[in-house]
């Protein structure tokens, strides 16, 4: 598919004018003409708008009448009741195996499926959950996750195949699965609070909500992966729909439907800490409780023992899937044989430890003199830097704050709101398209009908704050690691752990270092969003053709040439999509901005699921959030390479 020349405004059309330099020619104007009208055709927040009134006449009615209402009656609370056996079904099989009869089975599928290194580290990992105190709080977690998990492959896998089948239900989802990805997850808790009441099954819903895109994107992906002619020739041979898609395309997509099923796993573990405010319980009660008590210690066990199982249950998956196209694709007599003996090996060892759990008296419970816990040292730790590091700290939070935030808010604040808009929409078309323009008008006119402006604004400067600090630390780390092996390989374990790690954990150091404010809001976000740039700004940068730096090795390049000069330009597409993702990454992470003194759109959120006062106003700021994310994603796009109108052919 080849690409056409971008679509430039009447004004700039025929001009021979560059996309940069229609970019600079259109800050101008737009900087002359705040200078005129600043201050002029502004939309101060109200919190006591009759939109916000009427949402909360809406949500007062359904709680009144939840208990004859037909949709709740023989629709929600099945549902519920169903789910909640689902999860309580998974927690007996779980319980009934008993802590040694569990890890047994769990180090067998990593014996059995990868290697014996991730059995050690699986049966590591088991006992690291016992020893922190956490095991039924683990447990409990394991359980909820293969719930929501089932239920979200359950639905993802067929709609995702139906996706990679059709071109127009793909056009139909596609908007619906990024409001899902998009949207807080603050917004959607209190709505599933009042239909399906507080409880383990509300949790399972909100977390197959967050974790049921992937399952579908992926899977859609791996269908449509399949080779045309591949899928030609079958229907040549006379096969029918269903023949081509069980013999010929889910066999082939086997791999992509694992790293579905993967991710999918993934998404879910990050929902642990948000589903425990609606009765999830496990792990996440743990991080939430010691929150509460500002325990930062207690708070990385129970982070601890989140990653641990993320790194679990990532490499079975990741290695089931690989073992599945390893069969698809045949094996040796040879290699049969050995293969033979380890499975035998592994189901040896998960029936003996299923049967020693029931019947060694140890085999029922971890035994609590075992236990031990980080948090004293944590929290040690954590009081040094409070007291050693104020000075460091407050000079960083103000240079951030005062040389970037608070100009750039103003700015946004005092503009009028249809230059915002007009801006908006022409940096789109110049960069991604007619469509695109398209969609930022109808987004920010939608924020203006919500009647939180304002506050858009406001999380609109923190999001680009945050985002131009990611990419700074993101690019630097990023090239640093393409250049370095073994700063790659140090970086890997940090970055799995940043994206897996709670942000409730971290975030409580970094009240404690640089208090409640915006500043830490957008700490929280880079620390949330740079592990995904680095590994964008490192495959491309290791992308660039070795052809390519040779010659510019025998040219006589410096390192600093090199690398701003040749490999820089060269990964300039993985940089703009770093940028894309790394916008996306960091709107997610704005309503938990909005515990920590972020305000705005976060804070609207967060008081909306806590106070019933507060339903509409926290209703409308999510929703704006989701037009936010849509805005900055349709800027951006283009610039890295996904053009929305106006720019393919």
């Amino acid at each position: 598919m080849a690409t056409a020349p971008i679509a430039l405004p009447r004004s700039l059309a025929g001009t021979g004018l560059s996309r940069g330099k229609s970019l600079a020619l259109l800050l101008f104007a737009a900087t002359a003409v705040w200078i005129a009208f600043q201050g002029q055709w502004t939309l101060p927040y109200d919190d006591d708008t009759p939109l916000f009134r009427a949402l909360n006449d809406v949500r007062d009615w359904l709680s009144a009448n939840r208990l004859t209402l037909p949709v709740f009656v023989y629709v929600f609370d099945p549902i519920r009741q169903v789910i909640k056996a689902l999860v309580d079904g998974f927690q007996m099989v779980f319980g009934g195996m008993s802590w040694i009869g569990i890890t047994a089975v769990f180090t067998a599928l990593g014996l059995a499926f990868v290697t014996w290194r991730t059995a050690l580290l699986v049966l590591g990992s088991f006992v690291a959950f016992g020893l922190l105190g956490l095991w039924d709080a683990t447990i409990q977690t394991l359980a909820l996750i293969s719930a929501a998990v089932t239920l979200s492959l359950l639905i993802g896998i067929p709609l995702g195949v139906l996706a990679g089948r059709s071109d127009r239900f793909m056009k139909v989802v596609s908007p619906v699965l990024d409001v899902m990805q998009i949207m807080p997850t603050f917004a959607y808790l209190a709505p599933l609070a009042l239909f399906f009441l507080i409880g383990q099954a509300t949790a399972a819903i909100a977390t197959l909500i967050y974790a049921i895109p992937p399952a579908i994107r992926i899977t859609a992906l791996g269908i449509r992966g399949v080779s045309a002619q591949t899928v030609e020739a079958a229907e040549s041979m006379g096969s029918t729909r269903l023949q081509v898609l069980f013999k010929v395309q889910i066999p082939m997509a086997r791999t992509t439907i694992g790293l579905a099923i993967n991710q999918t796993i993934m998404m879910a573990l990050s929902m642990v800490v948000i589903a425990a405010l609606v009765g999830a319980g496990g792990l996440g009660n743990a991080i939430i409780s010691s929150i509460t008590r500002l325990d930062v210690g207690r708070a990385f066990d129970a982070g601890l023992a989140i990653v641990l199982l993320a790194m679990v249950l990532d490499r079975l998956t990741a290695a089931a899937s690989k073992e599945t196209d390893r069969r698809a694709t045949g094996r040796s007599r040879a290699d049969r044989i050995p293969r033979r003996a380890m499975l035998g090996l592994a189901a040896a060892l998960a029936a003996a430890g299923v049967i020693g759990g029931i019947v060694l008296p140890i085999g029922q419970a971890f035994p609590d003199s075992l236990a031990f816990s980080f948090a004293d040292a944590v929290n040690s730790g954590t009081a040094w830097l409070e007291a050693n590091g104020v000075g460091l700290t407050e000079a960083v939070k103000l240079g951030v704050t005062l040389a970037l935030l608070n100009p750039l808010q103003t700015i946004l604040t005092s503009a009028p709101w249809w230059l915002v808009v007009a801006t908006a929409a022409t940096t789109a078309l110049i960069i991604s398209g007619r469509r695109a323009a398209v969609y930022v008008v109808m987004c920010l006119v939608a924020i203006v009908g919500l009647q939180v402006w304002e506050h858009a604004m406001e999380t609109t400067a923190q999001v680009i704050v945050a985002v131009l600090l990611t990419l700074a630390i993101g690019i630097a780390t990023g090239v640093a690691a393409a250049r370095s092996d073994r700063f790659s390989r140090i970086m890997r374990p940090i970055n799995d752990a940043a994206q897996t790690m709670p942000s409730f954990v971290y975030i409580l150091p970094a009240v404690a270092l640089f208090g409640p404010t915006r500043f830490t809001a957008i700490l929280a976000a880079i620390i949330y969003a740079f592990p995904a740039v680095i590994r964008l700004v490192e495959d491309g940068v290791r992308g660039v053709p070795a052809t390519v730096i040779e010659a510019a090795t025998s040219a006589g390049s410096s390192r600093l040439q090199m690398i701003f000069k040749v490999q820089l330009p060269m990964a300039r597409s993985a940089l703009l999509l770093a940028a894309n993702q790394g916008v996306v990454l960091v709107l997610a992470m704005v309503v938990v901005g909005g515990l920590v003194g972020g305000g705005a759109l976060g804070y609207d959120v967060v008081a909306g699921f806590a106070q019933g006062s507060k339903f509409g106003s926290g209703m409308a700021a999510a929703v704006t959030i989701v037009m936010l994310g849509i805005v900055l994603d349709r800027v951006t796009q283009g610039a890295s390479g996904k053009r929305a109108g106006g720019g393919t052919t």
